[in-house]
């Protein structure tokens, strides 16, 4: 008896028609295992394979079917819900750093447009009603992240359900993008030739969390609340347009306000005792901050003496004159005066005009013992 083991038949092929396209198989292979013919037969290679009375053992190894065409890879569930929850923690975050700096009265970073971008950062259109305007940017961007997230992980909280929180995401995607606009058109009439990295950084999140939740929610849906849209955009302009015109005809006194730094003139002569008692305040580090409009501070100077007050550290808040939206220099902030003149002795403030004996007692002066 012949046996013939493990013959590979190659070459097979077959074309099938499905649902996804034409597939076609790549290889075939069939294997014989003990296949036990007696010995009056012989085995002819691609000749039938005739009934024998003992049943033969064929093993079929699976079979391989490949799409003629690749699918193309589909992006993974949830995805728009993720993009919108990351998006919006970029400008959470970018607004938590604008509202700690209006809060704190610091300057901002710019790496872009410099002491323009602190001026629009400050300016009467950084407040809404009297609130921070980054205030409000971040309590939007915090609740669209926490939406996003929500909905990726399918986890809504307080009994919302999916479409309602899909509806919420919405309305607050569109009041951002309105709000963006708005402030657009505002940077480019108010504020022309100005820049504003921070500002554009945030109507381009915006702009981009509106598109991401209209892809995420399909045309038929937007197109089934548009008018809910329509509606949400104009309360928000409407609201800007009114916080800022009603700011507008609150400081209209002061917009027109200009004053180009000049030098005053001090006429009275200084008393060796004034001398000496600036001299002494000069020796200690003690600082007077003031500003060049403030009579106050001229008056103050004028106690001293012309002599004297050369002597004196004194710090000009607005060395570069003085506008409306104008900022004091970093010194002065840092100081944070509430008034001019403003004495620090010894870390002692002193707010307004000082008799010269109040300074002498104050910085322990000893009239005595003189600075050479």
């Amino acid at each position: 008896m012949d046996t013939v083991n493990d013959f590979p038949f190659l070459g097979l092929f077959c074309d099938c028609e499905g649902a996804k396209g034409k597939l076609s198989f790549s290889m075939a292979t069939f294997t014989f295992a003990t296949l036990s013919l007696s010995s009056s037969r012989v085995f002819v290679p691609g000749a039938p394979i005739l009934y024998h009375r003992s049943p033969n053992r064929i093993r079929l190894l699976p079979l391989r079917c490949s799409s003629s065409e690749p699918e193309t890879a589909m992006p993974p569930a949830g995805w728009t819900q993720k993009l919108i929850a990351g998006v919006a923690g970029i400008g959470f975050l970018e607004t938590s750093y604008l509202t700690y700096l209006k809060i704190t009265g610091s300057d901002a970073f710019c790496a872009v447009g410099g002491g323009t971008c602190s001026d629009i950062l400050d300016s009467d259109y950084a407040l809404v009603f009297g609130v921070p305007l980054p205030l409000i940017g971040m309590a939007a961007y915090g609740l669209v992240a926490a939406l996003g997230l929500q909905l990726a992980s399918k986890k809504l909280r307080f009994g919302i359900s999916k479409s309602n929180a899909q509806l919420v995401l919405l309305g607050a995607t569109t009041s951002m993008a309105a709000a963006s606009a708005y402030f657009l058109y505002i940077l480019t009439t108010k504020f022309s030739g100005s820049s504003c990295s921070y500002c554009l950084l945030s109507a381009f999140l915006s702009f981009t969390l509106f598109l991401v939740t209209l892809k995420d929610l399909g045309f038929q849906e937007v197109y089934k609340h548009l008018g809910v849209q329509l509606l949400v955009a104009s309360l928000v302009i409407l609201t800007l347009n009114t916080s800022y015109s009603n700011s507008k005809s609150a400081s209209s006194s002061l917009a027109e306000i200009e004053l180009p730094y000049y030098a005053t003139e001090i006429t009275t002569p200084s008393s060796p005792f004034a001398l000496s008692l600036a001299r002494y305040l000069h020796s200690i580090g003690a600082k007077m901050y003031g500003a060049f409009w403030c009579s106050h501070c001229q008056e103050q100077k004028e106690m001293f003496g012309r002599e004297a007050a050369k002597e004196l550290d004194y710090v000009e808040c607005f060395p570069e004159g003085y506008r409306t939206g104008t900022k004091m220099i970093k010194a002065c902030i840092d100081a944070k005066l509430e008034g001019f003149p403003t004495w620090i002795i010894n870390g002692q403030v002193l707010s307004g005009e000082q008799e010269l004996s109040e300074l002498a007692q104050v910085s322990g002066y000893d009239e005595s013992v003189q600075p050479s």
